[in-house]
């Protein structure tokens, strides 16, 4: 038996610095020529020259209309131009001709790699590796900056506590410490060591702020969060990547409690500037100025305009108001000018530090980085960190080498475009290994892989080509049916009430489970789904947010065992849809469920009102998810044990550490992701039944041992009180150490004045 000692502290107050790893010194002296640049340049600027800074506009074919606005400096930065050679003779247009020679900001939605695509940011989530979140980033950097492009609107770090909104796929899931990390990871790989390196691109922090708690999981609805749950849950990811360095924040589209955000001064002059002291510049989302028209916030653009200036929006995304209307409002006095000189000295700032004004140009001529080698090994990687494996019965799982015929099944096998998932401007499907090429190229001669999809799509419902499928699954050892969501099905705007398979996918799932063989089940999706029915006709289940160019390659090395499961659940798995929103760290009802509940088919005839119990629970879905936060199997086994906790009574100022033991006691090398949680059990407002609070991922060889310690500094067991201050309260504490949400035994102590 081997036995080491290992230990992580992960913290996430990092300092504030756009220029990457420079020593203090170096920074102070480059943020001081910045500023002096930055300075220089606004005294000669005139309105509509600073209002062209602020107004960001999408690109479009005709290349002369474009240079025409460039060159009367009406703009600021350009959306969605990809083409190097184009971009070169833009950005010419604004160094040579227009009067000041101030750069454009080529700006992309950039959101899991560029060409070589990552998988969605939920499966990077599922990782619990922000090594890989960084990497990913970085990858995604190099790519999008070779063509031209130096801004991208990532990472998404809105909290998402509801699978029906189909941007759930695009952020890093229910809680709030896992975003934060994935968030802060995601800036530093995208910024790099600097801003001004030639492979740095700018992130943009998003959505500002409260977009993921959209009622009924439907996209640009409102939001109703107190300014409590906004600080405690809502607000930490973002001030983590205020500190970071991200270089922008961008609007979010819902309001809260009646207020559109790119209209709310309190988020972003009173916490944003005020508060966090954040010096990037904000950006509207996509016509979200003029959009609060609809929401009837502003009764025409003039009004749209004045309220998202005034309250703290730097650039205008594609609507305009404010380079036609804004100097109306300064003349009458509804606008200073000093608010539009400070929107333009964040918006110079981040150019100067881009290095866009002395290097504004791409090496057209430069060698491709697309699909690079060591950029398709790290995605598959990532892939096979994403993957969740939920069930192995019989250890089905990795399929043995005594199995000589495997039958390939379901729409998502060969499913080269769907599976790179949502936000894919710029990925090629010829460049995508499918699931069906892998495993062929894995099987050579050895292996006789028929293939039968059942549906050409997961929104077919064709019962014929189900039966076929079903009939030729009857000639192989084990089936592998691939199963899902194409696409399309999810990100913005593609949200859904229904989270069963779509089509006929259900109907396959039960067709091969009756032919009697061996079956795994492969979900490939954006989002959770309520599967409870499949996974039970499934002898093994593989988990696969949209894996992306490499998911085929890194779902047949699972599949064999030449990798071995290790991903988590980043978000609560729902029975049914009516348990939603459902989340691992929600308060405490003065009555909560217990274990001897009735249960709906458990209910006598004329059973007497107060005879099920008076707690907590759905009478037909119980109280527990299907899954909950936290959760995935390994091909091995882990244990934990012998706890133990530096010491039992500590102050706001203490850091405690809390030691376990953790052995494999199975028969793969396996990695497992050991989880610390924490309950603050009385306090001046309720707080949550758990929170995560430290995570690691640990390999460990069969028959051995580690003993780990995970540090926590009291000052991070902070949240917003009765009074509305941010506080650590005395009293006292639950530890689990788990392997999810739901294990472990818990440990106690006490925070002392």
């Amino acid at each position: 038996m081997i036995n080491k000692v290992i230990k992580i502290a992960v913290s996430i107050a990092l300092p504030l610095c756009f220029m990457g790893c420079a020593s203090s010194n170096d920074t102070k002296k480059e943020n001081e020529v910045i500023e002096k640049r930055v300075e220089t340049l606004l005294r000669k600027m005139t309105l509509e020259e600073k209002l062209g800074q602020m107004n960001q506009i999408t690109s479009y074919a005709n290349i002369e209309d474009l240079s025409n606005l460039i060159k009367k400096g009406e703009v600021g930065s350009i959306l969605n131009e990809t083409d190097p050679v184009r971009i070169n003779a833009l950005q010419r247009v604004a160094m040579e001709e227009s009067r000041l020679g101030i750069p454009i900001i080529m700006a992309r939605d950039v959101i899991h790699g560029f060409k070589t695509i990552f998988p969605i940011p939920l499966g990077q989530a599922a990782s619990f590796n922000p090594d890989l979140v960084e990497e990913g980033a970085r990858i995604a950097a190099i790519e999008a900056s070779s063509v031209g492009i130096r801004w991208t609107f990532a990472p998404m770090i809105d909290i998402g506590r509801d699978p029906r909104w189909g941007r759930i796929a695009e952020g890093f899931g229910e809680d709030t410490y896992l975003t934060t990390v994935m968030g802060v990871a995601s800036i530093k790989g995208y910024q790099g060591d600097s801003l001004n390196s030639p492979t740095s691109i700018a992130a943009c922090a998003k959505h500002f702020v409260g977009y993921g708690a959209a009622e009924g999981g439907r996209d640009y609805n409102s939001t109703s969060i107190p300014e409590r749950l906004l600080r405690n849950v809502f607000l930490p990811p973002f001030e983590a990547a205020a500190k970071a360095g991200s270089a922008t924040f961008m609007t979010s589209f819902n309001d809260n409690d009646g207020v559109p955000s790119t209209g709310n001064a309190f988020i972003l002059k009173d916490v944003l500037r005020k508060e966090w002291k954040y010096e990037g510049f904000v950006v509207s989302d996509w016509a979200s100025v003029s959009e609060m028209i609809a929401h009837g916030f502003a009764s025409d653009e003039t009004e749209a305009a004045l309220k998202a200036i005034n309250a703290g929006v730097d650039m205008e995304m594609v609507s305009g108001t404010f380079f036609r209307e804004a100097p109306q409002l300064i003349k009458t006095g509804q606008i200073k000018e000093e608010t539009i000189d400070n929107a333009v000295r964040y918006i110079l700032r981040i150019k100067f530090m881009l290095g866009l004004f002395d290097n504004p140009y791409v090496d057209e001529k430069a060698p491709s980085t697309f699909y690079a080698p060591s950029h398709l090994v790290a995605a598959k990687q990532a892939a096979i960190e994403s993957v969740i494996l939920l069930k192995n019965e019989k250890n089905t799982l990795p399929i043995s080498a005594d199995v000589k015929t495997v039958a390939v099944v379901g729409p998502m096998a060969n499913a080269a475009y769907e599976q790179m998932g949502t936000w894919v401007f710029d990925g090629e499907k010829e460049q995508t290994q499918t699931p069906l090429k892998a495993i062929r190229e894995l099987a050579g001669n050895n292996i006789q892989v028929i293939y039968a999809p059942g549906l050409t799509h997961s929104r077919d419902n064709n019962a014929a080509t189900i039966a076929q499928a079903a009939n030729a699954a009857t000639k192989a050892d084990v089936i592998v049916a691939f199963v899902g969501e194409e696409s399309i099905l999810s990100g913005e705007a593609h949200c859904l009430a229904n989270l069963d398979l779509q089509g006929g996918q259900s109907q396959l799932i039960s067709a091969l489970s009756k032919t009697g063989k061996p079956m795994v089940t492969v979900v490939m999706a954006g989002r959770p789904l309520t599967i409870e029915r499949e996974i039970e006709q499934s002898d093994a289940v593989l988990y696969s947010f949209h894996p992306g160019t490499m998911g085929g390659a890194a779902l047949a090395d699972l599949l064999w065992g030449k990798a071995v499961p290790s991903g988590k659940t980043p978000m609560t798995f729902p029975k049914a849809v009516g348990q939603i929103p459902v989340y691992y760290s929600h308060n405490n009802t003065g009555r909560p469920a217990q274990r001897s509940e009735v249960l709906l088919n458990e209910i006598p005839i004329e059973a007497g009102q107060t005879s099920l119990g008076c707690t907590s629970f759905y009478l037909d879905a119980g109280f527990d998810p299907l899954y909950p936060f936290g959760y995935g199997l390994s091909y091995t086994t882990f244990q934990y044990g012998n706890v133990k906790l530096s010491a039992k009574e500590l102050k706001e100022t203490d850091t405690l550490v809390a030691e376990f033991d953790l052995a494999n006691t199975g028969k793969y090398t396996g990695t497992e992701i050991a989880q610390l949680y924490v309950q603050d059990k009385s306090a001046s407002v309720t707080r949550p039944v758990k929170e995560l609070k430290r995570f690691m991922r640990i390999e460990l060889k069969p028959g051995e041992k580690k003993t780990v310690c995970f540090e926590l500094p009291i000052s991070e067991l902070t949240f917003w009180n009765i009074d509305m201050k941010q506080v650590v309260e005395p009293g006292d504490f639950n530890l689990w150490i788990a392997t999810d949400s739901q294990s472990g035994t818990p440990v106690t102590f006490k925070v002392i004045d």
